[in-house]
């Protein structure tokens, strides 16, 4: 175990170990402020940055944050490092590593090869002495695509999660939110609904509604019900028609622990999703969600800070190569993002770090009623976001979700960015929608079907 000394103006900051010099290194917020683990002044911060920038990259395969032996995501990360893809960069510090990756020399083909061979450590430390610029930069070079209905993540396309959540899984309810959003061109990422609840024949009853409707409308998309993992698989067993199999993921072995999942059971999900063959363009049959805090939130973090869990996350939701991964940034409350700033760095941070190890990264634009911030907040981040490629957004009725109680984006906020930045929906979807002339049949004609 090493220990870590810089000097600023004859003063001397000493960090006793890798972990703490990460979360010493990281910008300010609230979540590492409660788990005592922050920088305890701007100079100290800045101390720890400068010293994580001399630090070689591959320090951080000789000395990982949480040990070996006690954490199956640090068995993940390094078993399945890829040493080939890694060598153009082998020799690089992380400061190095920055100026490489905003100049012409990481282009999207070096950088999608590359992705193989960086480490969640690596993304998250390189993230660190980045300019919120400098995230937006490299993350719109950097394109992800995947399949199972529709093709996502191509340049010049946004995508949508149609979020059609009632608090009591009212189908007519369900079935208004999912036509209003159909008519503005959402629903391409996925339809999804998070259940009120997780009983496995609520679920299966919403998995056969949603599909019928799918099936009625002929719609290239997917659909899911985003309730634990272990009931979507019950509900397979039982005859269910699933397409995509969700399940929330953090960072740590402990934090996975708190969810109800581990690598064993993630893996024996998507066997059974591939095992259905319901995917027409490709087999990309998982969707995970993520946030920075849900490590501490669970008091899993191992003393390792909250946007390098975060990262951490994404070194186990690639290894399941993934259809759709986003962050639901805001979403876990002030505690860990106090305010609309915290929130948008971490934003672009996720997606920065995402992108950089190969996932194909969506972001939920959200905050929740007691934090310190506001839709103009959420305006910043979200168009922020499109500047750098984000794969996908939430699409919300009105930006409210009225069962999980939580402010996200709108049918209209993703019209805005396509507009604003001529994107379009994914190619099949849009076909589709443009045959359709957004001519769609009322509710109760849909839901008899």
């Amino acid at each position: 175990m090493s220990s870590y000394r810089y000097s600023v103006r004859k003063t001397v900051y000493a960090f006793p170990d890798l972990k703490t010099l990460f979360a010493r290194a990281t910008p300010a917020r609230s979540g590492d402020e409660l788990a005592g683990i922050s920088a305890q002044s701007p100079e100290e911060r800045v101390a720890a940055q400068m010293c994580l920038a001399e630090l070689p990259l591959t320090k951080f395969l000789a000395e990982p944050l949480i040990p070996y032996e006690q954490d199956e995501v640090t068995r993940l990360i390094l078993d399945e490092h890829d040493a080939c893809a890694f060598e153009p960069v082998s020799a690089m510090s992380v400061g190095e590593f920055r100026d490489w990756l905003l100049s012409d020399a990481a282009s999207s083909s070096v950088l999608e090869s590359l992705a193989p061979g960086i480490t969640p450590e690596m993304a998250a430390a390189v993230s660190k002495i980045m300019r919120l610029q400098d995230l937006i930069a490299v993350a719109a070079k950097i394109r992800v695509v995947t399949r199972f209905r529709n093709t996502l993540g191509l340049a010049g396309r946004l995508s949508t999660r149609l979020q059609p959540n009632h608090p009591t899984d009212d189908p007519a309810g369900i079935a208004a939110s999912i036509v209003d959003g159909l008519t503005y061109g959402s629903g391409d990422a996925v339809i999804g609904v998070n259940p009120a609840s997780d009983n496995v024949a609520s679920v299966i009853t919403l998995l056969w509604m949603l599909d019928r409707i799918r099936e009625r409308l002929d719609i290239p998309t997917q659909t899911c019900v985003l309730a634990h993992v272990s009931t979507q698989m019950e509900a397979i067993r039982r005859g269910a028609p699933v397409d995509l199999v969700f399940q929330s993921i953090a960072g740590t072995e402990k934090a996975n622990r708190s969810f109800g999942v581990g690598l064993p059971l993630l893996e024996e999900a998507r066997a059974q999703a591939l095992e259905l063959k319901r995917g027409t363009l490709g087999d990309n049959v998982m969707y995970f969600e993520t946030g920075q805090g849900s490590a501490l939130s669970a008091e899993a973090h191992d003393g390792v800070d909250q946007q390098t869990c975060e990262a951490r996350a994404y070194g186990v939701a690639r290894h399941f190569k993934p259809l759709l991964v986003n962050t639901v940034v805001g979403f876990i409350g002030p505690e860990y993002l106090f305010d609309g700033k915290q929130i948008l760095r971490a934003a672009l941070e996720d997606h920065f770090c995402g992108k950089l190890l190969g996932l194909p990264m969506g972001c939920d634009v959200c905050y929740t009623n007691h934090a310190e911030a506001d839709q103009d907040d959420m305006d910043a981040t979200l168009t922020l976001l499109g500047a750098a490629g984000v794969n996908y957004i939430m699409g919300v009725p009105g930006g409210d979700d009225i069962m999980l109680n939580y402010q996200s984006s709108s049918f209209h906020d993703a019209l805005y960015l396509r507009r604003l930045l001529n994107l379009r929906p994914a190619p099949e979807f849009e076909a589709w929608f443009e045959e359709r002339n957004a001519s769609l049949p009322a509710v109760p004609e849909l839901l008899e079907a």
